[in-house]
């Protein structure tokens, strides 16, 4: 179809999206990578936004294979290949329609967390998290195996293998036309609900809102005014309005995509049905001698013109650089940033104290603590243990190794004598009102009149009254 019915730039066209896939793919293994390595503190990172991305990547790699293959298109004169005849062929439409499944199910269950929580105040948690995965790769697994099993994949146009006609209706186009209607359904009843709560917000003239726009904890949350539950919108979808961007993206390419396929689809089984629609076109090629530029125009009712099409390869291509834009950060490019800075520090550091740390402790001749770089001996050459700290009198006691008080009465290099701080141990006598021994507290006298307090209490015995908080004042 692209050598008959289209003009030769087609082919140009087509590389130009694979190459914007190649970028896009660069995108999606940024984001992928970063999540996967900074901190949640510079990604923000959340398992749509991950699911997402890499149902993205898959889709591109559908447009990337064919450009690094360079596969033959044709199987002879007539036939294209296919994915019995190709291997190159079946990769790139197994990992198109994976993209196009993954990408329509994980929008959707975008959408329907966002719908939960904004028109619901529905916290969704570890139980959708989980029914997330098992239908946001569960459902696309068992869709393309239909695909692949009652349609194929073929060479239909450009270099990237798509889904044949035959049962494409029932086992690919109306399932993700399906989800695709149903997010679309639920992204606008989201949207219903935000503007009615607003129009709400208009009219409200209670003054218990004119303070925090949450509600208090004596009340529920459905008893909210509609100023408290405006705010409580407000801040959600500025949360939210990335992945509310994104959902609307890809549900527009992939209803965009899936037309113009169902379109062309028609199209040509119509002309196999009905041989004259194509007579013109085929009266045009008899008579320029099998020229197809002077009949392009005649084959115009073959096909889906030419901008129609470079409109969705470009659309389907540009889906990752969507995705670093909306669900990117800047904070993504510092951490990288910090992190190789970081990096660096810390091997210069570790130069620094193999090298420069002995060069200044040689300089330094006053240190009888300094080791030689060679042997375990000090700087003048005496032989001392291997830590330069001594040890410690009390670890001494405990172990019942023997203290050293010549080395801690060293001599300096200037004829000074280094302070017995570890010779002489003073002895520890225990505070009259410490209860770290187990012993019963004592009573407390306390006298009304010194303090002006009131009369003890006529329970308490013989006027002394036991104040229970004594026993914590230090």
């Amino acid at each position: 179809m692209t050598d008959w019915a289209y003009p030769d730039s087609f082919q140009t066209m087509g590389t130009a999206a694979n190459w914007v896939a190649v970028v896009s793919s660069v995108c999606c293994v940024f984001l992928l990578l970063s999540w996967a390595v900074l901190p949640v503190d510079k990604t923000y990172r959340h398992y749509l936004s991950i699911s997402l991305t890499a149902a993205i990547m898959s889709m591109n790699l559908g447009f990337v294979i064919p450009l690094a293959g360079n596969p033959d298109q044709c199987f002879d004169d007539i036939t294209p290949h296919s994915m019995h005849t190709a291997p190159i062929c079946a990769t790139s439409g197994f990992f198109l329609l994976l993209g196009g499944w993954g990408a329509v199910l994980w929008v959707f269950l975008r959408a329907l967390s966002m719908h939960l929580q904004i028109c619901w105040q529905v916290v969704v948690g570890r139980n959708f998290m989980w029914f997330s995965q098992a239908a946001g790769w569960g459902i696309p697994a068992v869709g393309v195996t239909l695909a692949f099993l009652f349609s194929g994949v073929s060479f239909r146009f450009g270099e990237t293998c798509h889904i044949n006609h035959k049962n494409s209706l029932a086992d690919l186009w109306i399932p993700l036309l399906v989800f695709a209607g149903l997010t679309i359904i639920i992204q606008f009843a989201t949207f219903g609900y935000c503007i009615k709560v607003y129009l709400a917000s208009l009219s409200d003239n209670s003054a218990s809102t004119e303070g925090s726009g949450m509600p208090s904890y004596s009340n529920s949350i459905r008893t909210m005014t509609p100023k408290q539950a405006y705010r409580r919108v407000r801040r959600v979808i500025a949360l939210q309005w990335r992945g509310i961007a994104i959902v609307l993206i890809i549900i527009t390419d992939v209803i965009f995509f899936s037309v113009v396929f169902v379109f062309q689809d028609n199209t040509l089984e119509a002309v196999k049905t009905d041989g004259n629609i194509a007579l013109p076109w085929i009266k045009c090629l008899f008579l320029n001698g099998g020229d197809k530029v002077p009949c392009l125009n005649e084959a115009s009712a073959l096909a889906v013109n030419m901008p129609t099409v470079g409109a969705v390869l470009f659309l389907l291509a540009m889906n990752g650089i969507w995705c670093i834009l909306l669900l990117g950060r800047w904070s993504m490019v510092t951490g990288w940033l910090d992190m190789c800075t970081s990096a660096s520090n810390r091997n210069k550091r570790e130069f620094v104290s193999v090298d420069a740390r002995l060069d200044d402790l040689k300089k330094d001749t006053r240190s009888y603590e300094m080791l030689s770089r060679d042997t375990g001996k000090t700087m003048d050459d005496s032989v001392t243990p291997s830590a330069v700290t001594p040890i410690s009198p009390t670890h001494a006691r405990l172990t019942g190794s023997p203290v050293n008080h010549e080395y801690m009465h060293m001599p300096n290099s200037d004829g000074r004598r280094t302070p017995d701080y570890f010779g002489n141990t003073a002895r520890y006598h225990t505070p009259a009102r410490s209860f770290s021994s187990p012993r019963p507290p004592q009573t407390v006298h306390w006298d009304s009149t010194e303090t002006h307090a009131r009369s003890p209490s006529p329970f308490s015995q013989e006027g002394r009254y036991v104040n229970p908080l004594g026993m914590n004042r230090i």
